[in-house]
Order: structure tokens, then sequence, then C-alpha cells
């Protein structure tokens, strides 16, 4: 029988739930140490008291850098078979959350499903099922029919919720004076703000924080304070908009805090690579160290198709500075839904970004696959260094594709091989080439 209500009232009384000694087996880290960081909400252990097959991970910046998948079905693409097909997939290749963004048909059995198979965080957009699940038009959903949206997530299982907090009536008018390249490009926040400014109310999930936060203590959901504000193109990165939401969403974590609710805070977006650090800091300086959650940060507007790159390229940059878990970005953002191959694309560059941020921070044992590697490059051992790919099954085919004359060569170099002329003359060896 637990006698706490969530990971972090168990860890301010000094307890040390079977979560925290979890993650701090993967993580090197004494399940003391775990406690602790937990307690002060730089670690948030995401994990519904309801999600019982789930395998706990810690997301904070002094851990290994975790990778959401974003998942769902929409209008166009409404297959949930196809879907789960996707989530298998992800949690094989070492994602260690889903989020389920569906917006379509009956979301409920796919998301209970999830948190019923799926050893992975779950995360959630309320806002989004609001819509779907009460089949109404937005202008005539009520603050009421949004926190009840919520609470059913908590009862089914979800880990964490994205909720768009931080935007109010007053964004409404920095929107309109500060006049953004892009406005608005996140879904809920749109949606939130469309609903402002159609029935003249405020944020709902501001106003009602209060309600909200009683929900997730009562299941030990996690808040994920999405940022409706985010830069949407270079343009908008950094500006009034994005910032002042930022500041209130340092405020709402400290309310979350005070009743033992766990909170991660989202954050951009596209941005110039020369600011990802600055803003990393800024959110650990303002949001007091709680868990940063960023998508990308994409680092250029113009790679349709492959923004699964530019998002590597922020996301490293953001990891190594402060950020602790990334949302992956596939080949298909900005495009369309993405198939099973865009989700391997994208979770393969989110985890390559993530481990050499990892390896930047010196987070214990995470450059130990790296140095298995080198000493498998050095002898020319094929099968040692496809136990140490990240993705084994395309490196083997490239080779097996354009195979060399002789096996300690590749077809690239040949007799010409470095490796191969090293180790022979340091062996004395006569090195033939021709």
């Amino acid at each position: 029988m637990r006698n706490y209500t969530t990971q972090m009232d168990a860890a301010r009384q000094g307890i040390i739930t079977p979560e925290m000694k979890a993650v701090a087996k993967k993580e090197y880290r004494t399940e003391e140490e775990i406690r602790d960081l937990e307690a002060k909400g730089q670690v948030a252990i995401c994990a519904n008291k309801l999600h019982t097959c789930i395998d706990p991970s810690g997301v904070g910046s002094m851990l290994r850098t975790k990778i959401n998948v974003n998942l769902g079905v929409s209008k166009d693409c409404k297959d949930y078979d196809v879907e789960m097909e996707k989530v298998m997939a992800a949690v094989n290749m070492g994602a260690e959350a889903i989020m389920d963004l569906s917006s379509h048909g009956n979301t409920q059995p796919f998301r209970k499903k999830l948190t019923s198979e799926c050893p992975a965080m779950i995360g959630t957009v309320p806002v989004y099922d609001s819509v779907i699940h009460y089949q109404r038009d937005l202008a005539t959903l009520t603050a009421k029919d949004f926190i009840d949206v919520v609470r059913l997530h908590a009862e089914d299982g979800v880990d964490f919720v994205t909720l768009h907090c931080g935007i109010t009536r007053k964004t409404i008018e920095q929107i309109k004076k500060h006049k953004r390249k892009m406005n608005i490009v996140s879904r809920g926040g749109s949606l939130v703000f469309a609903w402002m400014c159609m029935t003249g109310e405020e944020n709902p999930f501001y106003e009602y924080y209060d309600e909200i936060l009683e929900i997730c203590r009562e299941y030990d959901v996690t808040i994920s304070l999405g940022d409706a504000c985010r830069p949407g193109c270079l343009a908008d990165a950094s500006d009034v908009c994005q910032i002042e939401e930022l500041v209130r969403l340092g405020e709402l974590t400290k309310r979350a805090w005070e009743k033992d609710v766990q909170v991660m805070v989202e954050g951009p977006g596209h941005m110039p690579m020369d600011q990802i650090e600055a803003n990393m800091k800024l959110q650990q300086t303002i949001c007091m160290g709680a868990p940063f959650y960023v998508l990308g940060p994409l680092v250029t507007d113009i790679a349709p198709g492959y923004d699964h790159i530019t998002s590597a390229i922020g996301g490293a940059i953001a990891a190594a500075s402060g950020a602790a878990f990334l949302c992956y970005v596939t080949p298909a953002e900005h495009l369309a839904l993405p198939n099973l191959d865009d989700v391997k694309q994208g979770i393969i560059a989110s985890k390559i970004a993530a481990h050499a941020a990892d390896i930047a921070k010196k987070i214990p044992h995470a450059r130990d696959i790296d140095d298995r590697m080198g000493d498998a490059r050095r002898v020319l051992d094929w099968d040692a260094q496809w136990e140490c790919a990240l993705d084994p099954e395309t490196a083997k085919s490239i080779r097996d594709d354009r195979k060399p004359e002789h096996d300690d060569t590749c077809s690239m170099c040949g007799k010409f091989c470095a490796v191969r002329s090293m180790n022979k003359a340091l062996n004395g060896e006569y090195i033939d080439i021709l």
C-alpha cells in the first residue's frame, strides 16, 4: 500500500519508491541521488499509478537524454493498427516515451491499449481530444469540458499531459501587437487561443489550474507545460511572446511543486543555433531546474523532407546545454503524418543527438559503447561493430550491398584501408596495396 500520492511527495517524505530504484539502476546513480533530485523537481519520473506495465524512466538534465515519439491517427490517416505497429517499433528502437496525438475517431481504446501494453511513458494533449471526445465544435465547449477530459486521460493511465496553461487573454493582444511571422504554430496552443477569441473567456487551463493540479496529484500525472508561443520559424525565436510565456510557466511550475505535482517545461521550436544555449540556461533559471522538453530546436526553416536532420543538430546543442527530453522530428515534419520509415529515421536522428549530448555532458558510462566501437574498428571486427551500432540493420545492409573484394577492407578503400595498413605495419608485416 503506497503511503504517498506522487513520486515528488514520496521523495519529500524521504521515501525511495520502486520507480526511483529502477531509474537509479538505469542511470548509474544512487537511489538517494534520484530521490533528492525528484524532491527538488529537477528529475521527473512520469509514471501514472494506473500504468502498471511501465518501465520507469527519469527525465532530468543530469540524466541520460530521453526521446519522445509522437504518434496517433488523423482524419486522413486513421488506421490504429498501423499506429500500434509504429509504437512497438519505436519502443524496440529505444524511445522512452510515446505521445498519442490522435485527432480523429474514438481515441480512448487506443489510449487505454497504450497504457495497458506499452512500457514507455505515455503522454497526450487533452485539448486535442476535447473536440473529438464531445463531437462538438470548439466554441461550444466549456471550461468544465476541457477539465473533464484531463481527468479522463488521467483515469486512462496517461503518465504526462501537455497543457497549454501559459497563454492568457493578454497573449491575444501580444500576438496582434508584435506581428509574428508565423503567429502560433502549436496545435494545442492555437486551439486554446481560438477558443479564447471566440468565447471571450480566459484560458481554462490557466484559470482552473488548481483543479487540474488536484487531478494530477490524485493519479500522479506529470504536467508538461506546453509552449503555445514556441517559435515556428527563425524570425520568431526568442521574441517577447515566447519569453513572456516562459516566465508564466516558471510561476506555474512553482505552483505545481507546492502540490507535489511533477512538472516538465516545453520549449522551442525553430531557433538559430547561436540562441539555443542561452535559451536553455534561461529556462533553467526561470523554471528552477525543471526538466526541459524541446521540439528540435530546428536550426533552419528550409529543409522540408530533412527536418529530422535540422532537429538533430539543434537537439544535440540543446541537450548538451541542459535540455532533458527531445521530442523527435521526422522527415515528414511540416508535410504529412509520418509512416513507419519516417518514424525510424526520426528516432535514429534524435538518439544520435541525445547520445552526442550525453557524451558532452559526461553522463556516467555514456561513452562506453563508443569506446567498444573503436576497439572493434581497430581490429576490423565487423560483427562486433554491428553489436555497437545504433542501427545495425542499416549498417550491415550498406556493407552487404557493396561487398569488397577482401573481407578485411570495405569497398571505399580496399587495400588502401588505413586501419589495415596500420595493423600490418605495427605487426611488422608486408603491406600489399596492389
